[in-house]
């Protein structure tokens, strides 16, 4: 038996079947969503063949060691920033002016998730592995800066496009990672302080109108206040339907066939048909799926998340048990984010929902990124000294 095949055997099958479920319920919800509406026919055979191509990903970044992380990340937290910022002059608009994509050809390519990918492993190396090639870099404090100059300027960038949802995932994703990466809980407390110090003035010089203007829309609605024809009609029109679409979903839902069996209107398919397959998927799922089907979807997530959470204890290594938590620290807040602001619980802030939503770029750099997960479960009990045994009697004695 090659080792290349015992590898394949030793993926955590709970977590790639978990995936499959949630990938496939996925493109049945987006099937469900786009009803056939002119333009939205083939979107859901779309999502198969993403799916497809990051299933690729997902198993050569299974099968090859996360050590190979070590050289390329700096390259490639490079070529991934240089992307953000050329999205600023050759990126395209969207219906609110956010410039967050470029288009080659027909296809197109979000930097802001790629960046996303390449800051995980920068930031792995920083906290994991930095310390043991220079003695100046066994300070916390040096380790943190860094860090944070790292996490920073592309969340800056990816704010300017205007994207605050992509932004906002650096910011769990740093703190979880430095959660797990040896820094001495009081540096936290502090980082934590000056970052609720900060937060005013992001809001004021850092955010445009209509974002702060949906942060105002969020607070009065979660604290009853009445809102104006002019609020229902701009900022709060989005979340009223919102509202009504979850509410009017039940325990039951509507049902898939909502329309062509029972006749029942669709508030997805009226109010927010375009949005309906990426960023309001989940609001979709609560209105034709109810109470319960999201429950589900949330219990599926959950499991996922524990099953990463488990393979971070036994990583072999510091940057191992680093990636999986920067991998879980993003994933989940996505997850949060997204079924968050559809449930009106956080601000409207346009992140797509994990295998669920609508999205190319951003369903390849998922698989990818639960491939590395996969390969520091697989590589666990390899020495990160010593190479991969050749033979299965090396193989067996190593276990």
């Amino acid at each position: 038996m090659t080792p290349l095949f015992r590898k394949f055997l030793g993926l955590n099958w709970v977590i790639f079947a978990n995936i499959i479920i949630l990938i496939t319920f996925g493109v049945y919800a987006i099937y469900n969503a786009a009803d056939g509406r002119p333009g939205f026919e083939k979107q859901w055979s779309d999502q198969v063949i993403w799916t497809c191509i990051g299933l690729v990903g997902f198993f050569v970044a299974s099968l090859i060691d996360y050590k190979w992380l070590r050289f390329v990340a700096w390259p490639m937290y490079i070529v991934a920033l240089g992307g953000v910022i050329l999205v600023k002059y050759i990126g395209t608009d969207n219906d609110v002016g956010a410039r967050s994509w470029i288009r080659f050809g027909g296809l197109s390519i979000q930097p802001s998730q790629l960046m996303i990918l390449a800051g995980i492993a920068v930031l792995a190396i920083v906290f994991g592995d930095l310390q043991r090639w220079a003695r100046v870099f066994r300070s916390p404090a040096l380790r943190i800066v860094l860090g944070g100059i790292l996490t920073v300027v592309p969340m800056v960038l990816i704010l300017k496009e205007p994207d605050l949802g992509s932004a906002a995932v650096w910011g769990p994703m740093f703190c979880g990672m430095l959660l797990v990466g040896s820094i001495p809980f009081r540096y936290l407390i502090a980082l934590v302080l000056l970052v609720l110090t900060v937060l005013p003035l992001a809001y004021s010089f850092g955010l445009k109108e209509y974002q702060q203007n949906r942060i105002i829309v969020f607070r009065k609605m979660l604290l009853n206040e009445p809102l104006t024809r002019e609020d229902l009609r701009g900022d709060a029109w989005t979340q009223n339907y919102l509202q009504i679409a979850v509410g009017s979903g039940g325990m039951e839902g509507k049902g898939p066939l909502s329309r062509k069996v029972l006749n029942q209107k669709s508030i997805h398919r009226t109010f927010f048909p375009h949005e309906a397959i990426n960023d309001f998927i989940s609001g979709v799922i609560c209105e034709e799926f109810g109470f319960r089907g999201m429950l589900l979807l949330i219990s599926a997530f959950s499991m996922l998340m524990f099953q990463c959470i488990f393979v971070a204890f036994y990583a072999r290594d510091q940057m191992g048990r680093l990636l999986v938590v920067g991998v879980v620290a993003t994933m989940m807040t996505y997850i949060f984010m997204n079924i968050g602001m559809n449930l009106l619980m956080v601000p409207i802030t346009g992140l797509p929902l994990p295998f669920i939503s609508y999205g190319g770029t951003f369903m390849i750099v998922v698989l990818f990124m639960f491939g590395i997960v996969q390969s520091v479960w697989v590589h666990r009990n390899i020495s990160p000294t010593q190479p991969m045994p050749e033979d299965s009697r090396s193989l067996a004695k190593e276990e």
